[in-house]
């Protein structure tokens, strides 16, 4: 699962396999903790970070959806996401 950015200690990764299932969402890993973000709704749809994380994390998931669809797309099929820009 290639990591697509970090920022803030945060590690936000995409599995990239055909197989993977919808709907479209990342992996966020913070210390111990670990969430799954879905991506059309910006939201956490499992696991759990920090409230103060979970805020960064979501943010930047809304200013980079169309990035973060884009690489879906190229995941789903099997190939690798280009990076995202980290939060700054």
């Amino acid at each position: 699962m290639p990591t697509i950015s970090m920022f803030y200690g945060i590690i936000i990764r995409m599995y990239c396999s055909p197989r993977e299932h919808n709907p479209p969402h990342v992996h966020a890993y913070y210390q111990d903790y670990k969430a799954i973000i879905d991506i059309c709704a910006c939201e956490v749809s499992e696991g759990k970070l920090p409230p103060k994380q979970t805020k960064l994390v979501l943010a930047w998931a809304e200013i980079h959806k169309e990035e973060l669809l884009a690489d879906w797309e190229l995941a789903s099929k099997g190939e690798l996401p280009f990076p995202i820009e980290p939060l700054k």
